[in-house]
């Protein structure tokens, strides 16, 4: 029970990275061009899904909401992160980081289940794609991504109550570069052992049950896969699960590190790598590996920009 004259904080700083001051400048650098490259690419793709009816499908319009997802996921987090790397003010307000830390939530949770989604897609298309248009029509499709999204939104919320609850009075320096739930909790005046049980069960609920979804259809997609008599047939089916399975090991496999270990085995130094793992880096990639070798999007930017002629 807190006493009358326990005090509050009403914000936190921010540590962001142990570096040489010398090193600020090339991060900095580093960081703000990666973030340009991330709304680049992604803003590319979700332009070219929507100006190209050929786009026009499942596939792509999961990955159009992955896209926005991923823009919206690292601008919670990178302009602030830039801005404190630019100056020595690193403070954020109690009610900024509370803001922050549900928003980060709410997009990663979504785009969690919207990769379990995504690997359902993949099942029918390879293994009814007769029923494939009629499976997948627009009316579930967007049932899907509003599922998803219900999903972020209440399991933040959950997340965010639970971590905001608890009595702050001091220390305030959070060993981060946002307010992310494990490193807030680490300030928290009060047994965190609850939040630690609250915690797994959530990451169970929004990782551990995606991924498990995802293995489980696509032991499924490879049987059917390996049915296939022809050799170019089995390729083509195993290059359009190849990009779908390098994104979801890329974010979820962090992501389930981070939150489902106990409180008191959390390394600060190695959750700030993972959470720029999964927070930046994936954003970063996933435009790469979704249109490197993708005809369809590369047609369809020629097509839009009118340069060139269109692979065949």
């Amino acid at each position: 029970m807190q006493g009358p004259n326990q005090t509050f904080v009403t914000e936190f700083i921010l540590l962001g990275f142990s570096l040489n001051p010398r090193t600020i400048p090339l991060l900095f650098s580093a960081f703000l061009i990666i973030y340009l490259l991330i709304i680049l690419g992604n803003g590319l793709i979700f332009i070219l899904i929507c100006l190209d009816s050929r786009l026009h499908t499942p596939m792509y319009f999961f990955i159009g909401v992955l896209s926005m997802l991923d823009l919206g996921y690292t601008t919670t987090t990178v302009p602030q992160m830039l801005a404190h790397l630019a100056s020595q003010k690193k403070t954020i307000s109690y009610s900024n980081c509370v803001a922050q830390m549900y928003i980060f939530l709410v997009l990663g949770v979504t785009e969690s289940w919207l990769f379990a989604i995504m690997s359902i897609d993949r099942y029918v298309a390879i293994c009814h794609p007769l029923r494939y248009k009629v499976i997948m029509s627009p009316c579930l499709c967007g049932v899907m991504a509003i599922f998803c999204g219900l999903c972020g939104v209440t399991a933040a919320l959950v997340y965010t109550i639970f971590a905001m609850r608890l009595p702050y009075c001091g220390p305030n320096k959070i060993n981060h570069f946002f307010c992310e739930v494990p490193a807030v909790l680490k300030l928290a005046c009060a047994d965190t052992s609850v939040n630690d049980h609250v915690d797994f069960i959530l990451g169970f609920s929004v990782i551990l049950i995606p991924l498990s979804l995802i293995l489980v259809i696509y032991i499924n997609i490879f049987t059917s896969i390996l049915k296939i008599r022809s050799a170019q047939g089995r390729l083509k089916a195993f290059s359009t699960c190849a990009s779908h399975i390098t994104v979801v090991t890329m974010f979820c496999v962090p992501a389930m590190v981070m939150y489902m270990k106990p409180g008191s085995k959390a390394s600060p130094e190695e959750d700030k790598k993972l959470a720029l793992f999964y927070n930046v880096i994936s954003a970063f990639l996933n435009p790469v590996i979704y249109s490197l070798r993708n005809k369809d999007v590369k047609r369809a930017f020629l097509k839009v920009t009118g340069c060139g002629r269109p692979p065949e």
